[in-house]
């Protein structure tokens, strides 16, 4: 299986219409927008997983430029996530234990 980045999405693209996009160069395992966490509105980019390395470099090199939503797409090979360094602590304590304290606190 190979994950596709899909950068430079317009907002209203939905993961319908990315899915349809991609379906005519195989099978599709998911297609994920990302969304702000805040807002819950799209962030502009997303990936689609692909059961064959074949088909999704295909995908990648006839899609790569073309307009969906009125834009230019950014595709290629989705590089796996870094690491994220351990939590920083504030004398001892992360922001969780604070969190739980306050918690604690306020139930009372």
């Amino acid at each position: 299986m190979k994950n596709v980045f899909v950068g430079n999405l317009s907002f209203q693209t939905s993961e319908g219409e990315l899915r349809q996009h991609f379906e005519s160069f195989g099978e599709i395992v998911n297609v994920r927008i990302m969304t702000d966490r805040e807002t819950g509105r799209s962030r502009g980019f997303g990936f689609v997983e692909m059961t064959s390395d074949d088909d999704a470099m295909n995908a990648i090199n006839a899609l790569n430029g073309k307009e969906l939503g009125g834009r230019a797409l950014n595709i290629s090979e989705a590089r796996p996530r870094p690491e994220r360094p351990a939590q920083r602590s504030v004398g001892g304590y992360s922001r969780n234990d604070f969190q739980k304290d306050y918690y604690r606190r306020s139930a009372r």
